[in-house]
């Protein structure tokens, strides 16, 4: 069972959360930022391989990622599990299921992971006080079905060292966003993970990790990762440098 933490303090604000730059708040009025802590009263707490949510669940409340990362899955029409996305600090999960009023998939924390809380109750509460909430509502919106197309695409038309040098890409991009290192960073999923994720099996991912570390364009330990040539990675999936 999750652990429901209360918001208290200044620095559990959304007015002053290192994350402003990147979830909910960014670009809004600093004075509709202000109103947003009455929108987030509660944060939840999910051990390293624990449930969030479940699929088919009902949707009460969609959650930020405040620290740790969450993968979410489905369960395919043969029983087997379909990981659908990988979720960073900053970033929304449980949208996907607003409009039928039950979650559409399963979320599990890779490590331990703290979430926000957005009660829809709350949401429909505050909105008419704050005018630029539901437009960013749906530019989160717009980001997960712009990521989800893009994750048909990498599976779809890629060959499999391009679907591996896209995945680093992109999170070598979010991971700088917020600050990270876009060089070196740890991998919280398994090899496993991502291979279902990507379409590959581990095999391949493995193999793949160990040739791109033989040409020199990655250091890898582990679950550590090091880019050494950005460039051609981009290159191996079409990108200019």
């Amino acid at each position: 069972m999750q652990k429901r933490v209360p918001i208290t303090g200044d620095s559990t604000l959304c007015s002053t959360c290192m994350l402003g730059h990147v979830c909910l708040p960014v670009g809004m009025p600093a004075e509709d930022i202000d109103k947003l802590s009455t929108l987030v009263r509660e944060r939840v707490r999910v051990e390293k391989g624990r449930t969030l949510y479940t699929l088919g669940d009902e949707l009460d409340a969609v959650y930020g990622v405040r620290s740790g990362s969450i993968k979410t899955q489905i369960e395919r029409a043969e029983g087997q599990l379909q990981i659908t996305g990988f979720h960073l600090p900053g970033e929304l999960v449980g949208m996907d299921g607003m409009l039928e009023g039950h979650h559409m998939s399963t979320a599990v924390a890779l490590e331990d992971t703290e979430m926000c809380v957005i009660r829809l109750a709350d949401l429909d509460r505050i909105a008419s006080h704050v005018p630029a909430l539901q437009p960013q509502f749906r530019r989160f919106m717009s980001k997960e079905i712009i990521r989800s197309q893009h994750m048909l695409l990498t599976v779809g038309s890629l060959r499999s060292e391009q679907r591996l040098a896209a995945f680093l890409l992109n999170l070598s991009q979010r991971l700088a966003m917020l600050g990270y290192s876009a060089n070196e960073f740890v991998l919280r999923m398994s090899r496993e993970d991502l291979g279902n994720y990507l379409g590959l099996t581990l095999e391949t991912v493995s193999r793949l990790f160990s040739r791109f570390a033989r040409e020199d364009m990655i250091r890898i330990n582990q679950r550590e990762v090091e880019i050494l040539d950005m460039p051609r990675l981009k290159k191996l999936i079409g990108q200019d440098s």
